[in-house]
């Protein structure tokens, strides 16, 4: 594990600065708090309180494991949904996956942001054959039950140990007609959401599918990042970065730093080209880049 030095992480002010020129400039329309984990950020609070008055579709994504303590403060600060990642709900597995035994505290987080107000609570869960495909029945069954809506996201080549290989991968066809076999499912129209969507025929809820690997949707795709450091992304699987951290603590005039989000833009790719010859696999893991 390699910490990023306080230093070279963006401020508050500089993320609002950033999200405010993206907003009123390029109509963007949500904005999703990532990480690595948020939530170990002090005073998270304060920078959703920020954000929250750009009008925007507000969301965070958490590991869910200190969400006990903070769900209410980031409720009342403006946060509107709110996503939990969780690979397992076995306690050992989820020890060895994490190396924490924090399964008991990601559950109570789950039910403490229900409590608050969340609505809808996501569950984001990276199905990986050989590990944890023997749970995506379980999943459902948890969804349902408990009133979530459960994504199950193909595994991607962005972990940190870059163990990837496709052979791991149970993709959205394989995902689909599993739970297919025992519950009725009605798709819902995607638009250029990165998850596919259907209903369960009974009206309980609902599942999606983030299909990166063997449904890639690079060409709806309209998501762009900046990371902590102030790195900014055209590509989840982007090999290039542009640095607006340094525009930023330049006091570079807004259309300069306008400038640099365009460019980027215009050089995204067709496709991220995942499985073939040609992939480029990324410097950086999903924890560094924010998912």
């Amino acid at each position: 594990m390699q910490w990023t030095p306080r230093e070279d992480l963006l401020t508050f002010e500089e993320i609002e600065r950033a999200a405010t020129l993206l907003v009123d400039t390029f109509g963007i329309e949500s904005i999703r708090i990532t990480g690595g984990e948020p939530t170990v950020r002090a005073n998270l609070s304060k920078l959703i309180e920020k954000l929250s008055k750009l009008n925007v579709d507000l969301s965070l994504t958490t590991n869910g494991a200190t969400l006990p303590l903070v769900a209410e403060d980031l409720y009342n600060a403006g946060l509107d949904r709110i996503n939990i990642s969780l690979d397992t709900l076995d306690r050992q597995r989820f020890e060895s996956l994490t190396r924490r035994d924090n399964l008991k505290q990601v559950l109570q987080g789950i039910e403490i942001a229900k409590s608050v107000g969340f609505n809808p609570v996501k569950i984001n869960m990276v199905v990986i054959k050989g590990f944890n495909d023997d749970e995506v029945l379980d999943f459902v069954s948890f969804g349902r039950e408990n009133g979530l809506v459960v994504r199950f996201i193909e595994f991607m080549p962005l972990d940190a140990d870059e163990t990837w290989k496709k052979s791991q991968v149970m993709s959205q066809n394989e995902i689909l007609a599993l739970i297919s076999s025992h519950y009725d499912l009605e798709p819902i129209s995607r638009g250029s959401s990165p998850a596919a969507r259907w209903k369960f025929a009974d009206g309980v809820g609902e599942i999606g599918i983030i299909a990166t690997v063997s449904e890639a949707f690079c060409d709806a795709c309209d998501r762009i990042r900046l990371t902590a450091d102030g790195k900014f992304r055209n590509c989840l699987f982007a090999i290039e970065e542009y640095d607006v951290r340094a525009l930023l603590r330049d006091n570079a005039e807004d259309e300069k730093i306008n400038e640099l989000f365009s460019h980027a833009v215009k050089q995204k790719w067709e496709g991220h080209q995942i499985g073939k010859s040609v992939f480029i696999r990324p410097s950086k893991s999903m924890s560094q880049i924010g998912g």
